[in-house]
């Protein structure tokens, strides 16, 4: 059930997705008060209850991490969509139903008999909103696409890493997450315009298309240049000094958009004389003499320790800050303000913490606590006897 009473409390969605980018989405919507009814295939149910970690009850019993995860809050109910019993509830649901997510490859509701032109005519109010590797459209719609896929294809895997070494994946699934997040912003608009014309409409987001909206200014080097942007490590492509430093016992991050945070920097580490210094007086100056530059910042860096450095930056308010871990997140104590760590209270596992909503609203409460992950079609009975079914 829904966590409050959020802006999109009385919301019922159907959401016919699994592993990422589609539950994300969907958690998003259920984070924002809306109730979410998760469809699975029967018997094994979402492809990410399989996946680890793994966290294990006193009673021996094992559930995935990943899924709860992503799916706190949430209802499930099993329905094989090619059976005419489990047809008639998933229709009954859409009759109800203000938004219906899906996330299979292009071509497959179609295959159902539940693509959106079909949809639209017996549900004019829905909102059909499709999440994919490449859209509804185009001639890779019919691919297949996983998150590796998308960053790979998209160009943020040629951009990350170091100059030289092998292609690097981004650490967290930014193919699946942003798609997730421009399709709860297409929802969200459509909701707003269907309060203006009755109407629903498809929103169609793709994997692809999301990491080319978040490359940044690449393009626009690519475009101004015509040099094709490649890996530059921890740095800025166009601002110095902007990146990860060596200290005496650890690194630092550091970054200095302007002139005056750079002479900031320049005395907090006793070199006001780098302002006056034609390689490093102005930030144009400073990316051509990025190497120069970083050599010397780090060369007094390592004279003290990360946190004696950090204490020194911060004073002067220059943005700073440590190269946390995860453990090192889950402590800290803005993140623990920000209520970013909340508890879910899975009924077999206890409490378990994991990440919160970054989404933080005047008008509704912000709990710490969230209601667990529903078990495989655990919630059948009660949403048949609702419906009427």
């Amino acid at each position: 059930m829904p966590i409050s009473s959020g802006p999109f409390y009385g919301l019922l969605v159907v959401d016919l997705t699994r592993v990422l980018a589609g539950p994300y989405c969907a958690l998003l919507l259920a984070e924002l008060g809306a109730r979410v009814i998760k469809i699975e295939p029967p018997g094994k149910g979402d492809d990410s209850r399989h996946y680890g970690p793994y966290l294990t009850a006193k009673s021996g019993k094992t559930k995935s991490g990943y899924f709860i995860s992503v799916n706190r809050g949430k209802e499930s109910i099993a329905l094989d969509l090619k059976s005419d019993a489990d047809r008639q509830i998933f229709e009954a649901l859409l009759g109800k139903a203000d938004v219906l997510i899906e996330n299979y490859r292009g071509g497959t509701m179609e295959k159902l008999a539940y693509g959106y032109d079909v949809l639209k005519e017996r549900y004019p109010r829905l909102i059909y909103a499709a999440v994919s590797g490449f859209g509804h459209t185009g001639p890779y719609a019919m691919r297949p696409a996983y998150d590796m896929i998308a960053q790979a294809m998209g160009g943020v895997m040629s951009l990350t890493g170091h100059p030289g070494a092998p292609p690097v994946r981004v650490g967290t699934s930014t193919g699946d997450l942003t798609a997730a997040l421009f399709a709860t912003i297409g929802i969200s608009a459509a909701l707003y315009e269907r309060q203006q014309t009755g109407r629903g409409q498809k929103v169609d987001v793709a994997m692809l298309d999301s990491q080319v909206a978040v490359l940044e200014n690449a393009i626009s080097r690519y475009v101004a240049s015509g040099e094709v942007p490649g890996k530059l490590g921890n740095r800025h492509p166009s601002i110095a000094p902007f990146a990860t430093f060596a200290t005496k016992d650890g690194h630092i991050a550091l970054a200095a958009g302007n002139d005056a945070l750079f002479s900031r920097i320049a005395e907090v580490l006793g070199r006001a004389e780098w302002t006056s210094d034609p390689r490093f007086a102005t930030n144009p100056e400073r990316v051509r003499h990025v190497d120069a530059l970083t050599a010397q910042i780090e060369a007094v860096l390592r004279t003290k320790p990360s946190a004696e450095w950090l204490a020194l930056l911060q004073a002067a308010e220059v943005p700073c800050g440590p190269l946390n871990d995860v453990a090192d997140v889950m402590a800290d104590p803005q993140v623990r303000a920000r209520n970013m760590i909340v508890e879910c209270h899975d009924p077999d596992l206890g409490p378990i913490r994991m990440q919160g909503n970054p989404i933080k609203l005047s008008a509704h409460a912000d709990p710490r606590t969230r209601p667990p992950a529903p078990e495989l079609d655990g919630d059948r009975a009660r949403i048949l006897k609702e419906f009427g079914l």
